[in-house]
């Protein structure tokens, strides 16, 4: 009788993981056995999201680090950290993202609001991408052939369906266009030895998600979000079993997304 061979554990990364979708990513990948670090800008809630990982998983390793991914050093001192902790990165995952503080017309905006929006999501994803390449090219080959980053932009029609305000819209539009090129470049540079791809969650029910959205709104997204937990424990096994090296991961098929949005937006105008 053959034995089953033991399922490799891999090393991930996860931006912004101290609280929603990052969170719930970081508690499906530790109960797969695998070592994880997550990063986030506050203080207390790292501290608070490490605490609470640990007693959930006591023989499981991950470890956490405040990072800013809008701050210029903040890459580089995540990878290292990552690398020091981890020892090998498979997996790269830029989760970390803002919505804005308000949704609002572009011209109700506050310039403050739109460099932090853009630069957490277009700029950091971009930063992080170019630290973790240089982290994995650095790297011994791959167990698994190939080491994967991940992004989470918006396609032209995720876009169309958010009802988030235009510099969200924007700057997750510039992230799917970074997955695109930057996949582009390695392949140029003959590097094969490293996948970037798009991760489109759908709409996961968070605080972020929320913040800002009138009553109608949140009843929108009470039809068409799902939570946090159900949407990491789809993703997570897809993550770990990728292949390829420019491929979107989708939490459900568009169509399903799609029929679920508009489902949302008929009921929505049906109640107003």
């Amino acid at each position: 009788m053959n034995k089953r061979k033991p399922e490799l554990s891999l090393g991930v990364v996860i931006t912004g993981g101290s609280a929603g979708l990052g969170y719930a990513l970081a508690s499906a990948f530790l109960s797969a056995g695998d070592r994880v670090v997550i990063c986030g800008r506050n203080l207390h809630r790292l501290e608070m999201a490490l605490q609470s990982l640990h007693q959930a998983f006591p023989r499981g390793e991950v470890y956490g680090m405040v990072c800013d991914v809008g701050c210029p050093d903040g890459g580089s001192a995540l990878a290292g950290f990552a690398s020091h902790r981890l020892g090998r990165v498979d997996r790269w995952i830029n989760n970390a993202g803002t919505a804005g503080q308000l949704k609002r017309p572009l011209w109700d905006l506050d310039s403050e609001d739109i460099m932090e929006t853009c630069t957490t999501n277009l700029s950091g994803s971009i930063v992080m991408c170019a630290e973790a390449v240089k982290l994995m090219m650095n790297q011994p080959p791959s167990p698994q052939a190939i080491y994967h980053i991940f992004n989470m932009g918006f396609s032209p029609i995720g876009a169309a369906f958010s009802r988030s305000a235009l510099h969200h819209k924007a700057s997750k539009r510039g992230v799917a266009e970074l997955t695109h090129f930057l996949s582009g470049e390695l392949k140029s540079a003959g590097q094969t030895s490293i996948g970037v791809h798009q991760l489109s969650p759908g709409l996961v029910l968070t605080e972020l998600l929320l913040k800002d959205a009138s009553p109608e709104a949140k009843r929108f997204f009470g039809v068409v979000a799902e939570s946090p937990y159900k949407v990491a424990d789809t993703l997570m096994p897809k993550i770990r079993s990728i292949t390829g090296r420019n491929r979107t991961i989708r939490y459900q098929p568009l169509m399903v997304t799609l029929l679920r949005a508009i489902t949302g937006i008929s009921g929505y105008y049906r109640r107003s």
